[in-house]
């Protein structure tokens, strides 16, 4: 996957996984101004509203989630039922939080702004939760943005995730957005494979899942969103 940095309106492609330059600085005391970052998050789907978007930024002993491993109690709560507060209430020092305002409904953007709260806090993280699905998630983890001067830009695609707490069946009263409007988080697991992965997508009544009450226009593919990440 790429990823571009824009720098003084030339647009230079990197890789996703960067290396980190780091440039020694002598003959200066004072300590570098704490960074701060504007993120647009687009909403890439057909008919998925995006509960409010987490942001959070971290130094690299973070990791909200990783593929193959449980997911936390805080990042099911916020993808079977949307709500990012337990998310944010496990987070201990050395972070800081965002959420977005609302849902954000497909073809819809936010806005947030971050501050880091100290200069080791040279990544973030964001996800948001796909309302009409029973546990999906869309997010992106970890993002090294210590490169970025003033004014740089860095454009991502968000993939959609499986956090593998709650079994895709699609049925009357265990999705929590507007197509079923049913149960949200529940503290038992039932999928089979109670493992973080990413998301082979939904099944619809329209495809022969005659329980689903999930349709066509409910179906997605990566990415789920689009995020512009800008240190001003």
């Amino acid at each position: 996957m790429i990823h571009s940095v824009i720098k003084n309106s030339v647009k230079v492609a990197l890789p996703i996984v960067a290396s980190v330059l780091f440039v020694a600085c002598g003959g200066n005391d004072n300590p570098p101004p704490l960074a701060s970052y504007e993120i647009e998050v687009v909403n890439a789907t057909n008919n998925q509203p995006l509960s409010p978007v987490a942001v959070i930024s971290h130094s690299d002993n973070y990791s909200a989630w990783q593929i193959g491993r449980a997911a936390s109690v805080a990042l099911e709560n916020l993808a079977e039922g949307g709500s990012n507060s337990e998310l944010a209430a496990s987070l201990s020092g050395n972070t800081e939080f965002v959420s977005g305002s609302g849902a954000i409904g497909p073809a819809s953007s936010e806005t947030m702004t971050i501050t880091a709260s100290s200069a080791s806090q040279t990544q973030l993280t964001l996800v948001t939760m796909l309302v009409n699905t029973n546990d999906a998630f869309a997010g992106l983890r970890s993002i090294d943005v210590s490169a970025l001067a003033v004014g740089d830009t860095i454009i991502l695609n968000a993939n959609v995730y499986d956090a593998g707490s709650e079994l895709n069946s699609e049925s009357a009263g265990s999705i929590p957005g507007p197509a079923d409007g049913g149960e949200g988080f529940n503290a038992g697991r039932t999928d089979i494979n109670n493992v973080v992965r990413y998301h082979g997508g939904v099944v619809t009544a329209d495809d022969g899942l005659t329980s689903s009450v999930l349709n066509q226009s409910h179906r997605f593919d990566n990415p789920g969103m689009m995020v512009t990440i800008t240190r001003i």
